[in-house]
């Protein structure tokens, strides 16, 4: 089991959010940050087998200036 689990956090193209974890296969999107801390909950238990969920979930928020 690990014990933590880093999720990159960008904004979406198309308003809301987008995270993909790092290592994982995991990716969720959402409009809200209320929807988006549930959509990551939901994917990471879905993601994980029944006892070995991370016991850390972070999220490392990214923000893309264009020069």
């Amino acid at each position: 089991m690990q014990n933590e689990i880093i999720f990159l956090v960008t904004d979406s193209p198309e308003g809301g959010f987008e995270a993909r974890a790092l290592g994982e296969g995991i990716f969720t999107e959402a409009d809200s940050l209320d929807e988006f801390k549930g959509n990551i909950k939901e994917a990471v238990l879905a993601h994980f087998d029944e006892g070995q969920n991370p016991a850390i979930v972070r999220l490392h928020f990214v923000k893309e200036e264009l020069i």
